[in-house]
């Protein structure tokens, strides 16, 4: 019994539903998946289920979501009530972690992080003079050594601006309504900012803030999302928005005419020289009135610390190049479609069954039969769950007597590195 239709014949023998016209195979099967992924992550940890996650990174971005997985669907004729959307790959991240190889720490409270690496806020500095009109306006941040009169050098400087992000929600409200293309995008690029990401999922880096003839703030901030110019995607360019009010009240920028237009020469920002190019504000930025800009400046270099929290992976310092990430990590598994699909972990398709039957058993109201096969899920369950105690249990408990870290290594010992 390793096959998904295997499973399917067992549901159908404890719920006492033989016949298709009573219960679909396709919605049994949908109470496997939800069993499968949604339950069995909640109710333990299984060892089967560790595993390691890695990526490279990219230089300059010191943000990475949690993978997600693509839309999965049995044919692209199906039903819509069988397809299974985009949900994350992993059930969360755990020590430890390396860098290139070399173990660092890896936090997952954001004040313990950012005690050791703080943000500073650039703020207050005078970017531009308003002139009577929302724009354009070309804004500068002053970056050393680029100065917004100097070209790019082919290998980017080291010190940068801070890029806005896009968390996970954001992703996948991006996939689900995309402007640009189908699928997921993380980062996103468009040509214009996506108005169906929710306010809550853009965490901006850049803003740019002024006041109008009658004292009201005026705000343009990045979007997290990044330039697709028709051709190539600029992810040294941001696209700017006004924040709006949540749920869906960011707006993308006026352009000269009717609509928004947004290009590497305007209403973007570039994040490796400080310079938004051509912006124009949501109304009128009065004569003679300061145009303040806030960011985060930053020196990137080899990173040497991560923060999990909030789906995100945030490294300190920003990388400079591609560097190896490596973490510990719990798989939330694939779905299920194909009957003759195989179980990866065949132990469990009988726990898999009873929990998939007990969902149905609860949503028909049959609490005789329920309550009737409890002890027999629960047996299951501790079946399962014991295989993963016994790898667990394997692995002897370090002592300052056993073998341990820099064991054998000379000058050092199991209590803290002093020489012997």
């Amino acid at each position: 019994m390793n096959l998904l239709s295997d499973i399917i014949t067992y549901v159908r023998r404890i719920i006492k539903s033989p016949s298709n016209a009573d219960i679909s195979d396709n919605l049994i099967i949908d109470y496997i998946n939800r069993f499968w992924i949604m339950d069995v992550d909640a109710r333990m940890q299984l060892f089967d289920l560790k595993t390691k996650y890695q990526f490279v990174t990219t230089p300059g971005f010191v943000e990475y979501n949690m993978p997600l997985y693509e839309f999965q669907s049995e044919t692209p004729n199906q039903p819509a009530s069988q397809d299974i959307s985009y949900y994350p790959v992993y059930q969360g991240f755990l020590p430890p972690a390396y860098i290139d190889g070399i173990q660092v720490p890896l936090q997952t409270q954001k004040e313990s992080f950012f005690n050791i690496w703080p943000n500073i806020v650039q703020q207050n500095r005078i970017v531009g003079i308003g002139n009577g009109t929302n724009g354009p306006y070309t804004l500068h941040f002053h970056i050393a050594p680029n100065s917004p009169f100097l070209p790019i050098p082919i290998n980017p400087p080291l010190q940068y601006i801070l890029r806005g992000h896009v968390d996970i929600t954001g992703i996948i409200a991006n996939a689900n309504t995309p402007i640009l293309g189908g699928g997921f995008q993380d980062p996103i690029f468009g040509v214009v900012p996506n108005p169906a990401i929710p306010v809550t999922s853009v965490i901006p880096q850049v803003y740019f803030t002024s006041v109008d003839a009658y004292g009201n703030n005026i705000v343009m901030c990045d979007s997290g999302q990044m330039l697709f110019d028709g051709s190539n995607n600029q992810a040294n360019y941001g696209l700017l928005i006004t924040p709006g009010l949540a749920p869906y009240g960011n707006l993308s920028l006026p352009g000269p005419g009717p609509g928004p237009l947004y290009s590497t020469t305007q209403n973007t920002i570039n994040y490796l020289t400080g310079v938004a190019t051509n912006v124009y504000f949501s109304s009128a930025i009065p004569q003679g009135a300061n145009i303040n800009g806030l960011c985060f400046y930053f020196q990137s270099g080899l990173s040497r610390s991560i923060l999990y929290y909030n789906n995100v992976i945030t490294l300190r310092s920003p990388p400079d190049k591609a560097y190896l990430i490596e973490l510990d990590a719990y798989l939330t598994p694939a779905a299920f479609f194909t009957q003759g699909q195989a179980i990866q972990f065949a132990y469990m398709c009988e726990y898999i069954a009873r929990g998939a039957a007990r969902k149905i058993l609860s949503d028909t109201g049959d609490i005789e039969q329920f309550a009737f096969y409890e002890s027999l899920f629960k047996e299951q369950e501790l079946l399962v769950w014991k295989r993963s105690q016994r790898q667990w249990t394997a692995t002897r408990t370090q002592t300052i007597y056993s073998e341990g870290i820099n064991q054998g290594q000379q000058g050092f010992n199991n209590s803290g590195g002093g020489t012997l």
